[in-house]
């Protein structure tokens, strides 16, 4: 599976600038602290942040379902507070928990909501059909989803987010709880949204989810905006990549990387042994201090069987930028709705 190439289109679906949202009055907790943030047409932003950073606080404002104390912000060309009707019109929303009618069945749900955003009774029948066997829910269609499991449940609300083809998607932890089999099946249909020009916005604690949907990234921390750009770039800004030398005698491990401490190469912080692994890993942060490396080993006779390049890891991007650990989805949960209730 590989992002969309969306490179080619232009503008902003979403525009945000200078929100402000305090909970608990002047002595309160300042949820959002001025955030600016644009999410370009047709592509997969992703948000990061750890607990308490105010995600689930943004997606809620820009879904019209609480109100910003000051700031702007546009979606779809609407303006959250003066539009609010016409932007709801353009959205699709999935929040933390499934909001299904559990009275109704999968497909009267996905109907019901077809219905309310003005598609033909045609219409919603045929995309609430095309919905349900996507999610692999066809079968379950015309039980009372009070009787889903709550995987099932979930993956109900997801397609009930997407029955509108919304111009604007929020996605906040959308694969929470889901078996891997079925969260690719989510990020498949994330993937024909956007092919189909939708634009997402995504809050996840799934390093590999942000890293796999998202074309750009945004880290908030204490209610501000700390980083953001693609992937790669956020993983070159904190630390560069590690060179991994794989010696063809594992015996040769620790010479190896006394030889590289000894010779002292301008830019390479050092080198350490991995025996579990059978690997030299030496940081570098340039292709000139690469080739060094491996000019040094070739005129001290070291015989190598393999070499390759790191990036740091999106966790290791994280903890770097925020100073914290990536947190469990539950955490996040308990976290975001003392928030909300604040």
């Amino acid at each position: 599976m590989t992002r969309n190439d969306t490179s080619t289109r232009g503008g902003n679906a979403v525009e945000v600038r200078g929100l402000v949202k305090q909970f608990g009055g002047p002595t309160g907790t300042r949820a959002l602290d001025g955030v600016d943030l644009d999410v370009r047409e047709g592509t997969v932003l992703g948000v990061l942040g750890p607990n308490g950073a105010g995600k689930t606080t943004l997606v809620r404002i820009l879904s019209t379902l609480i109100r910003p104390d000051a700031g702007t912000a546009r979606v779809a060309g609407f303006d959250v507070l003066t539009q609010p009707r016409q932007l709801r019109r353009a959205i699709g929303l999935t929040g933390q928990y499934a909001s299904v009618d559990e009275k109704l069945s999968g497909f009267e749900n996905l109907y019901m909501i077809g219905r309310l955003l003005d598609l033909s009774r045609k219409e919603s029948r045929s995309r609430a059909a095309e919905l349900l066997e996507r999610f692999s829910l066809t079968e379950a269609a015309k039980r009372p989803s009070g009787q889903y499991s709550g995987g099932m449940r979930r993956r109900l609300d997801l397609a009930a987010s997407m029955i509108g083809r919304p111009a604007v998607l929020y996605l906040d932890e959308p694969t929470t709880g889901l078996d891997p089999r079925t969260r690719n099946e989510v990020w498949e249909e994330v993937q024909r949204m956007v092919g189909a020009g939708s634009t997402v916005l995504l809050t996840t604690q799934y390093m590999e989810e942000a890293e796999q949907l998202a074309q750009e990234l945004t880290v908030i921390d204490r209610g501000r905006v700390i980083a953001g750009g693609r992937v790669a770039e956020l993983k070159a800004k904190v630390g560069g990549r590690t060179l991994q030398v794989r010696p063809a005698d594992r015996a040769e491990l620790p010479r190896m990387a006394g030889a590289l401490a000894q010779a002292d190469l301008d830019g390479v912080a050092g080198a350490t042994v991995d025996a579990a692994e059978g690997v030299v890993n030496v940081p570098i942060v340039s292709d000139a201090q690469l080739t060094a490396v491996v000019r040094l080993l070739g005129e001290r006779g070291f015989a190598i069987a393999g070499i390759s390049t790191h990036l740091p890891s999106l966790d290791e991007v994280f903890l770097a930028i925020t100073g914290q650990k990536t947190s469990t989805p539950a955490d996040e949960k308990s976290d975001e709705l003392q928030e909300v209730a604040a």
